[in-house]
């Protein structure tokens, strides 16, 4: 199954070829033409989709967020959610940060896409996919363009720390 995955993403992105204008680098990701999520609302979708048991996150401008599992009183959030997401965000060819996979969320509207970095998710509303039907392949070539976005420019918007 994961040969199938890697065959269909490495033909997509080969199919969107080379050329490069204002297009996300690592993933043919055209990240001015979308409709992006104000910030509040972004924010409270991300709240809906992390599980409540779930209380120490932090979430950065794109939609990608970080869940600490482990209650560590010792834990500067922001630190550590900078230090992850500069080494799993960025997405580089051939290596694992290419390799995602597509949730269905059930309290709010849209998808988490998850992959390499534990942990780390990005959240991706239907208004940013031009498709009104997106394939799980476009929506998650889209929420792994985001994480890179957040991974190459990592700017936290909100820490949930209880």
């Amino acid at each position: 199954m994961k040969t199938i995955k890697y065959l269909i993403i490495g033909m997509t992105c080969l199919s969107l070829g080379c050329f490069q204008s204002k297009m996300d680098h690592q993933n043919n990701i055209d990240m001015d033409n979308k409709e992006m999520i104000p910030e509040k609302n972004l924010l409270e979708n991300v709240r809906l989709a992390i599980n409540p048991k779930y209380r120490d996150w932090v979430l950065f401008e794109n939609g990608t967020y970080i869940i600490f599992d482990k209650v560590d009183t010792n834990l500067n959030p922001k630190e550590e959610a900078i230090k992850l997401m500069k080494q799993y965000g960025p997405v580089h060819s051939g290596g694992p940060a290419g390799d995602f996979s597509v949730t269905h969320l059930n309290k709010t509207e849209g998808w988490v896409v998850s992959g390499h970095g534990y942990g780390m998710y990005t959240y991706v509303n239907p208004t940013e996919l031009e498709s009104n039907s997106p394939s799980e392949v476009e929506i998650g070539l889209y929420g792994r363009s985001k994480r890179n976005q957040d991974g190459l420019n990592p700017k936290i918007i909100h820490i949930n720390k209880k």
